[in-house]
């Protein structure tokens, strides 16, 4: 794993100590003596993780945290706080400024660099999901930074697996002002309660009994349900290797007995913060997804998903040797209504036309606006005399049944669709598109309002 780690720090002699053990590990590290040095090079470089000093003159740690974090260009970056001050209200002052994670001087090797690669892991994650969703917003699809709203601060739902009721009470107690806990002693029954309710992390005790609570994270991660769910480890003192294994396994965060309330406090809600800004910028990817390859005004698939999806369609029936139809849909006349009717009014034509035609397939069939007054249906596994049949029910359909406008008027409308299906003598999709089309063109050609399949 490389990464780059800025280490900001106004006394040289710890920038040079961290800096020599991220260096052992083959991170690339960056240095910075200012709180504004480092809002510099935030700015102009990529930075994957800042290990930022507390106890700065003219700005301090918690200013600079509150910057970067305010800041939409820098927000993403992981901010660990390393400070000499161990007193809980600065944990909760660094909470509220943004920080990721606290480190306190001296720095122990083993939750410098278990934490800084923790980080890492999870920064690359974010970074995947949020570069796809500033692809989407620069095609005016989605405002990336709308993510980021209430309910990131609402109370957690936390499963808390532990084998021992007095330890139970005491984590409950603690995290009680901050999350709904739901504390279970079998991990069984736990990785069933898990995959049947939503919940925001999950709190392993490393000393269950009767399970090993490394197969137990092991499982949360390997199941999809469970996959994004962050965990935090508990662990006594002398087991690091068991933390180290943990952290492989994939748990985001450990806390050492005797557990500090306040640095479980801040560990939980960070983690619960940042699995929610996740969740909302997977959201925010699907959601763009469907809006790129949905027509607004139909809402069905567009031309773009179609070029896509009719290719896998076809090759699959080709390979399979099975049948596969295609049905090209044109609505007649259609520029006499917006003439007559005004655009508004063939708005209103189009999407009660969609409804329609949405209404006649199933749930296998594909059904697309092709471009303006053109629909087609992609009709897997069906041989095009049954084809024929959907197709002239469809007409039917559309001729016996006035479209009612939004105006409270009512227009009839007619449609001209052409067919054809997948042979032997066909070779690829394009060819099949082009003898549905002709198919179209012919039912034009005859007077419209007919249906007409091109020869096999």
């Amino acid at each position: 794993m490389t990464a780059r780690i800025l280490i900001v720090d106004d006394v040289p002699a710890n920038v040079k100590l961290l800096e020599v053990r991220l260096l052992a590990e083959y991170l690339e590290v960056l240095t910075a003596n200012s709180g504004t040095q480092a809002l510099e090079l935030c700015e102009s470089t990529q930075v994957d993780v800042v290990l930022l000093d507390i106890m700065m003159p003219e700005m301090d740690g918690f200013e600079v945290c509150e910057r970067l974090k305010a800041n939409p260009r820098t927000a993403h970056i992981p901010v660990v706080m390393v400070t000499a001050l161990d007193q809980p209200s600065d944990r909760v002052r660094g909470l509220k400024a943004g920080a990721d994670d606290f480190l306190t001087k001296p720095v122990n090797d083993f939750q410098l660099v278990s934490r800084v690669k923790s980080l890492v892991r999870l920064k690359t994650l974010s970074d995947e999901l949020r570069f796809r969703a500033e692809a989407a917003q620069k095609i005016g699809i989605e405002d990336l930074f709308s993510v980021m709203d209430g309910r990131l601060e609402d109370a957690g739902q936390v499963l808390l697996v532990d084998s021992r009721g007095s330890s139970q009470e005491r984590i409950i107690k603690i995290l009680k002002p901050v999350a709904d806990l739901l504390a279970i002693s079998d991990a069984q029954a736990a990785l069933f309660e898990v995959n049947e309710n939503n919940f925001d992390m999950v709190i392993v005790n490393g000393s269950l009994e009767d399970y090993d609570p490394l197969r137990l994270c092991s499982q949360l991660r390997s199941l999809e349900r469970t996959r994004f769910i962050p965990m935090l480890f508990i662990a006594d003192h002398g087991q690091e290797s068991m933390i180290a294994r943990a952290l492989d396994l994939g748990v985001n965060d450990y806390v050492i007995r005797p557990v500090d309330p306040n640095e479980l406090t801040a560990r939980v809600l960070t983690q619960i913060r940042r699995k929610r800004y996740n969740d909302r910028l997977r959201e925010s990817l699907q959601l763009s997804m469907e809006l790129a390859v949905t027509d607004p005004l139909t809402g069905l698939s567009n031309r773009r998903y179609l070029d896509t999806h009719l290719k896998m369609l076809f090759d699959r029936a080709a390979l399979r040797k099975i049948p596969l139809s295609i049905c090209l849909v044109d609505i007649d006349h259609f520029k006499d209504v917006n003439d007559r009717y005004g655009h508004e009014a063939g708005d209103d034509v189009l999407r009660e036309f969609s409804t329609r035609i949405r209404s006649m397939v199933r749930g296998a069939d594909l059904a697309c606006r092709y471009g303006g007054e053109e629909f087609i249906v992609v009709m897997p596994n069906t041989p095009l005399e049954v084809a024929s049949k959907v197709a002239e029910r469809l007409r039917e359909m559309i001729e016996k049944t006035p479209f009612r406008l939004r105006s409270g008027a009512e227009i009839s409308v007619t449609a001209s669709i052409g067919l054809a299906a997948i042979s032997k003598d066909y070779l690829s999709q394009e060819q099949l598109m082009r003898r549905a089309d002709q198919a179209l063109y012919q039912a034009k050609h005859e007077g419209r309002n007919r249906v007409v399949a091109a020869a096999a």
